[in-house]
C-alpha cells in the first residue's frame, strides 16, 4: 500500500503525531494508500519553512528565473502525465477520458499561463507637480503577499490546486497546500515535480489532514500565513472567514452553487440537450458549475425532458479506463449517503422521478463503489429543499416557464450565484438575459468554455473575489507606491 507523506521544506516527512488515515478509492470502496495525519505542529513547520523560502532563495530570485522554473514545472507534469492520470483516477474514480482531456492538461497549463502572464504585467506611473517645479514621480510596484495557504477541494484536485498554486508562485509567494483528505495523491506527486524542476525547498509545502480542529483550521489560524485561498462549500468558507478575522488575512473564496440553465424554445435543440447533459452530469455532478436547476420554455418542455432522460440513461459506468464510460462514482460513501438522502427527500416533496433515483446494478468490483444513477426530477415547487440546496451529484430538477421575465426571476431566486447557462438563437435576448443573471459566470449556448484570462468567481453565497488572469495576480500580490522627488 502506498504512503502519502507531508512535503515540508523540500523533504517528505511523517506526521508529527505518527498517525495516518486511509485514502479510499471510490471505484471499489477499498483503501489504496495511507496518508499522514497532519495537525498544528506540522502546519507550523510548513509555514516556517515557507517564510524562510520567501525571505531567502525564492524572494531573492529574479522574476525571470522564477517564471522560467514554473514553466519547467509544467513540462515535468506533462512528462509524468500518466502518473498524474493514475493518481487522479485512484483518488476520484473519474473516467480517464475526462481526466486526459481536462484535469491533467489544465494542471500543466496553469503554470505556463501564469508564468507568461506575470512577465507582461505592468503598473501605473504618475508625474506629480511640486511647488519648486522639479516634480516627482509616483509609481507602483507589485510585491508578493508572503505565505499563502491553499485549501483545495476534492472534485478537481490537480486542476483547482494548480489554479491557485501557479499564480501564487508566479507572484513571488510561497505556499502551504492542504489538499482535501479525500484526494491527497496529486498534491503529493506535484511535490516530486517541484523538486525535479528546481523549485527551492520551502516554496511548495504540503500538509495532509482534515479541516476543523485539524491541519486546515491550523493553517487558517496561523499568524504566519498572509492569505487563504479556498474552494469548497459555502459553510466552510464562512468558518474560514471567521477564523481568519483576528489576523485580517487576504481571502479568496470560490464556494458552492445551485446553478440555473435556461433553455428557450428557439434554442438549437440538439446543442441545448448535449450542453445540458454535460452541465448536469459531468464529473457525476461534482462540479461547482454544474446545472442543478433547469428551466425550459413550455413549448419545448416535454420534448426536452424526454431527450435529456434518454441521454442520462445511456451514460455508462464502470472501468474508468474504458473510453465508453461516461460517468464515475461519487467521491465517498459519506457523500453518496448525502446525495441519496436528497433522492429520498425529493420523493417526499412530491417529485416525479423521470429517470434514475437510486443506486445502479454494477458488476464487481464496481458494485462496492460509490455510484448513484444519473437522475432527473420534475414537479417540485421552488421552495423544495431539493431545489434550494446544493446537492453536488448527478441530478437536476427541470421546470417549465412561459416568459423571459419569469425565467430570469426563477434563475435568480437562490442564495447562490456562481454560474448560469442560457440557450437561445436570439442574440439580443442572449445578451439581455446573461446580463440579468445574478452570477459570476454566464454562458450563452455553451457550458464550461473557459478562457483562463477571464474573471472567475461567484456572487452571494458562491464566493468572494475573482480568480483568473490578471485577477489572480491582483489577489496574490499587493501594490506598493514609490514616490521619488526629482
Amino acid at each position: 500500500m502506498r504512503t502519502f507523506r507531508h512535503f515540508i521544506d523540500g523533504a517528505f516527512r511523517d506526521a508529527a503525531s505518527g498517525q495516518t488515515f486511509p485514502d479510499v478509492c471510490p471505484l471499489d470502496g477499498k483503501p489504496f494508500a495511507e496518508v499522514a495525519l497532519g495537525g498544528a505542529q506540522d502546519v507550523d513547520l510548513a509555514v516556517r519553512a515557507a517564510r524562510r523560502a520567501h525571505r531567502g532563495p525564492w524572494g531573492s530570485m529574479g522574476a525571470a528565473e522564477r517564471l522560467d522554473r514554473l514553466r519547467l514545472v509544467a513540462d515535468a507534469v506533462q512528462r509524468r502525465f500518466d502518473d498524474f492520470l493514475d493518481a487522479e483516477i485512484a483518488d476520484t474514480g473519474k473516467p480517464a477520458a475526462e481526466a486526459r482531456r481536462i484535469d491533467i492538461p489544465r494542471g500543466a497549463a496553469n503554470f505556463r499561463i501564469f508564468a507568461d502572464l506575470a512577465r507582461g504585467m505592468g503598473t501605473d506611473c504618475f508625474e506629480t507637480h511640486t511647488e519648486d517645479g522639479a516634480g516627482a514621480l509616483n509609481y507602483a510596484v507589485r510585491v508578493p503577499l508572503g505565505v499563502v495557504g491553499v485549501i483545495c477541494p476534492w472534485n478537481l484536485p490537480l486542476l483547482l490546486m494548480t489554479w491557485k498554486v501557479a499564480p501564487a508562485l508566479a507572484a513571488g509567494n510561497t505556499v502551504v497546500v492542504k489538499p482535501s483528505e479525500e484526494t491527497p495523491a496529486t498534491a503529493t506527486l506535484l511535490a516530486e515535480v517541484m523538486a525535479e524542476a528546481g523549485i527551492p525547498p520551502g516554496v511548495y509545502n504540503v500538509v495532509h489532514g482534515f479541516g476543523p480542529e485539524g491541519a486546515g483550521e491550523a493553517l487558517v489560524r496561523h499568524p504566519g500565513v498572509n492569505a487563504i485561498t479556498f474552494t469548497g462549500e459555502s459553510r466552510t468558507g464562512q468558518a474560514i472567514m471567521a477564523a481568519s478575522a483576528p489576523t485580517v488575512k487576504h481571502l479568496s473564496f470560490e464556494l458552492g452553487g445551485k446553478n440555473p440553465a435556461i433553455i428557450f424554445d428557439d434554442a438549437d435543440f440538439d446543442a441545448a440537450v448535449n450542453g445540458t447533459v454535460r452541465s448536469v452530469f459531468s464529473n457525476a455532478g461534482q462540479v461547482c458549475l454544474c446545472s442543478e436547476r433547469v428551466y425550459v420554455q413550455r413549448g419545448l418542455f416535454d420534448r426536452f425532458v424526454s431527450a435529456l432522460a434518454e441521454r442520462a440513461g445511456s451514460l455508462r459506468m464502470g472501468d474508468p479506463y474504458d473510453n465508453a464510460v461516461g460517468i464515475g462514482p461519487l467521491i465517498s460513501r459519506t457523500h453518496r449517503e448525502k446525495v441519496l438522502s436528497y433522492f429520498a427527500a425529493a420523493r417526499q416533496e412530491g417529485a416525479t422521478v423521470v429517470t434514475g433515483g437510486g443506486v445502479p446494478d454494477l458488476p464487481a468490483p464496481y458494485d462496492a463503489g460509490y455510484y448513484v444513477q444519473p437522475t432527473i426530477w420534475t414537479g417540485l415547487e421552488e421552495s423544495a429543499r431539493c431545489v434550494r440546496e446544493e446537492i453536488f451529484g448527478p441530478v437536476c430538477h427541470v421546470r417549465p416557464f412561459d416568459e423571459e421575465e419569469e425565467a430570469v426571476a426563477l434563475a435568480n431566486d437562490s442564495e447562490y450565484g456562481l454560474a448560469g447557462a442560457v440557450w437561445t438563437r436570439d442574440l439580443s435576448r442572449a445578451h439581455r438575459v446573461a446580463r440579468q443573471l445574478e452570477v459570476g459566470l454566464a454562458w450563452v449556448n455553451c457550458w464550461y468554455l473557459r478562457d483562463l484570462r477571464t474573471p472567475f468567481g461567484g456572487t452571494k453565497l458562491s464566493g468572494v473575489g475573482r480568480e483568473g488572469g490578471q485577477y489572480s495576480m491582483q489577489f496574490y500580490s499587493e501594490l506598493r507606491n514609490v514616490c521619488v522627488k526629482l
